[in-house]
């Protein structure tokens, strides 16, 4: 069975318990007021992912694409001597696999071998960072092997920036080469559509075969005197301590050797030649000081430590005046007060010298540095001059390695020119279009990133908004009072201006206030099935939610119904009641718990009529002691028998245990929760601790209640009801 409290007020019905199912209409609603709710949350992440995409469009490094075509025939023209040009080639059933054939020779590590060696591109760290990678780190490798493993990094990764289009109904191959330089992708394209004609005709036709297998030996030959020359260059440059570096220059890349002991000699030469100095100004300094007194010299009288001896020595000798003045010599304060001074002369005459004594140090420390590294340049001059002899056989080695290396570049471009004459006339491959150096980069994007970051945000968005929604314990509106805690609202009571007093708009009987609070007193005449609890215990999780001026508002506008209410302020901890009601005196509940007056002596009559009520003075030292003894109980009997209402003013619950007893001693608890404040769980938690002593919540009454920007159902109600009858509509 549903037990529903029906607010005449309100005009709703809240049902403790629904067995239907959701409804669309209702899900849909609170979807748009979930979204009205956090539209600053939404807002913010979707402007923040679109300001992060334009970001990442701005950082991410721009690449360009430049493609080449070439068409690819199944059939050339052979040249066949002593006749015509006749044609030949594959059979028409195998031009599928023909084609796919080629794609394959154009996508091997051969052909891009061959377009990374004819653009030296493996010995250019550029290449490297142009195409997306860090220069290759080849620690302990040289000569050959390096140049290896930097020409097959090179290869690898060439091949990943490098990808091949060929429609399945078309013959003309598209070559596309994507990197962040636009002049280098063109490069690349065009010189893969190029190496791949000349490889398609070094394959096919063989009419140069002496030519190039004669250049082919020399090739060989000059190869290996290149090597050997490189090897023994670099031989000799490890044997006599000379290291090689590479420069580049408008010319191209110049090699020379970097002496380490020039080098050495050159930072000792300098460190040598600040010593002198530093050792000429030390001498100087030592000098000037060496003749003078110690309490003379500036450095000492700068010293803070001989500066505060001197300051206490002058303290000292002041105090020795005074105590002269009033005693002989021989006194024991004016003896006392003459060793102290000979103990601080002491102390000043030693630390001086010491501060003197260090001149002389720095002078000799400084000496002895200038003699050592003299010593060490001298050392290194006589192997400078010795590196210099072993110069010359440098000088020759690097020229025979030169001539050689000009050679094999010789041979090397000729035998290039044969193999790409070789067949030229009947080739079946040729370009198509070269490829042109990109103008705008292919990559990023910004008007694809903007809207994969918009979607992003929105997605984020959503995200964000529904973990809100299951994760939020905030208590705000009505409909959170029911979703959130499955309790009934008996109240809501709006939030006043900073500049307003709740006491004044309260005592205005036309204010929204007070209209909020005497629904409150109707609706709790209707929470059980006797009508009005008896004894009505007003709590909240925490203080300073309203739940004293919610008490003392109830017990009014009860009292005004003509009911005799006796109101007490049972926060024995920080009693308010004595100072809200004017009363001065110091006799309150606890001295009815503890039996020190009677019931008659602690009530005091209000200003209203059939009120009275009861301070919670004086504070007691344990207060969750006394409300646990019998005294209670004693005192809530007389109560009863006596009046008919009795508003108990409780203290918070989270963290005290005087309010859930008082609640299990209660008819009736009304929980109070302030709507403007962030509970983070204190709410439900107070509740359960309620439920464990088994009290009779009859409701919640939501104060500081604001309508959110957006939730127009409650902005409309907050106008038209709390304004209602009010001079002062908002």
């Amino acid at each position: 069975m549903q037990n529903v409290v029906f607010d005449r007020d309100l005009g709703d019905e809240y049902p403790e318990e629904r067995g239907d199912g959701p409804d669309l209409a209702v899900v849909f609603k609170a979807a748009i007021s979930a979204i009205r709710r956090s539209i600053v949350l939404i807002a913010i992440i979707v402007v923040t992912a679109v300001v992060l995409g334009v970001v990442a469009t701005l950082l991410i490094t721009p690449k360009y694409k430049a493609s080449a075509q070439v068409l690819i025939e199944d059939q050339a023209d052979q040249i066949i001597e002593g006749s015509e040009l006749q044609k030949v080639g594959a059979a028409g059933w195998d031009t599928d696999r023909f084609l796919q054939t080629q794609l394959g020779i154009i996508q091997s590590r051969s052909l891009a071998r061959v377009v990374v060696k004819s653009g030296r591109f493996a010995g250019d760290d550029s290449f490297f960072t142009e195409l997306g990678e860090s220069v290759p780190d080849n620690k302990g490798l040289a000569g050959s092997q390096l140049a290896a493993s930097r020409e097959n990094e090179a290869v690898d990764l060439l091949l990943q920036n490098l990808k091949v289009d060929l429609p399945r109904e078309s013959r003309i191959a598209t070559l596309t080469v994507i990197s962040r330089d636009a002049a280098l992708s063109a490069k690349l394209a065009n010189l893969y559509a190029e190496r791949y004609v000349e490889y398609n005709l070094n394959q096919k036709y063989q009419s140069s075969a002496y030519a190039r297998q004669f250049l082919g030996d020399q090739l060989s030959e000059a190869r290996a005197k290149l090597t050997q020359s490189e090897h023994d260059l670099n031989q000799y440059a490890r044997a006599a301590g000379l290291i090689r570096i590479t420069s580049q220059s408008s010319s191209g890349p110049e090699e020379s050797a970097l002496s380490v002991t020039n080098s050495s000699l050159v930072q000792l030469n300098e460190a040598a030649s600040k010593a002198v100095a530093d050792r000429i100004t030390t001498e100087d300094r030592w000098k000037t000081l060496s003749n003078q007194p110690a309490l003379s010299v500036p450095e000492v009288n700068s010293n803070q430590a001989i500066q505060q001896l001197v300051s206490e020595k002058t303290k000292i000798e002041g105090e020795l005046a005074e105590e002269q003045s009033r005693h002989l010599e021989e006194y024991s304060t004016v003896k006392s007060k003459r060793a102290q001074l000979a103990e601080l002369d002491r102390r000043i005459s030693l630390l001086a010298e010491s501060i003197k004594k260090s001149a002389r140090l720095d002078f000799e420390a400084a000496a002895e540095r200038e003699k050592s590294l003299l010593s060490r340049v001298n050392m290194l001059q006589n192997d400078a001059l010795n590196e210099q002899d072993r110069g010359v056989q440098y000088s020759v080695l690097k020229r025979v390695a030169d001539t050689n290396r000009a050679l094999y570049e010789t041979l090397l471009s000729r035998y290039n020119q044969i193999n790409a004459t070789a067949g030229a006339s009947n080739n079946n491959i040729t370009i198509v279009d070269r490829a042109e150096v990109p103008r705008d980069p292919s990559s990023p994007n910004l008007i694809i990133n903007l809207a994969v970051a918009l979607l992003l945000g929105l997605a984020a968005a959503g995200g964000a908004v529904f973990l809100r929604e299951i994760f939020d314990d905030a208590i705000r509106t009505p409909d959170d009072v029911e979703r959130k805690l499955d309790i009934r609202l008996l109240g809501l009571i709006p939030r006043l201006g900073d500049d307003e007093d709740i006491d004044e708009r309260i005592a205005d009987r036309r204010s929204g206030v007070s209209e909020a609070y005497r629904s409150l007193v109707t609706n709790l005449q209707y929470s059980t099935a006797t009508g009005l609890p008896q004894v009505l215990t007003i709590t909240s999780s925490k203080e300073a939610e309203g739940k004293s001026t919610t008490a003392r508002t109830i017990a009014r506008d009860v009292a005004s119904l003509g009911k005799k209410v006796l109101l007490v302020d049972t926060d024995l901890r920080r009693p308010t009641l004595h100072r809200v009601m004017g009363e001065e005196g110091k006799s309150g509940l606890t001295d009815i718990l503890t039996g020190n007056r009677s019931f008659d002596q602690v009530v005091v009559h209000s200003d209203i009529e059939m009120l009275d009520y009861i301070s919670g003075l004086p504070t007691p030292p344990d207060p969750a002691l006394i409300l646990s003894g019998g005294g209670l109980a004693t005192f809530l009997a007389q109560a009863r028998e006596r009046y008919e209402f009795v508003v108990i003013d409780s203290p918070p619950l989270l963290g005290l245990s005087d309010a859930v007893i008082l609640a299990s001693h209660a008819d009736g608890v009304l929980f109070v929760i302030d709507g403007a404040g962030f509970h983070r769980g204190a709410v439900k938690s107070a509740l359960r601790r309620l439920a464990l002593v088994g009290a009779n919540v009859l409701g919640v009454s939501l104060n500081r209640f604001e309508p959110r920007a957006g939730d127009s159902e409650y902005e409309y109600y907050s106008y038209n009801y709390y304004s209602y009858g009010s001079n002062d509509k908002k």
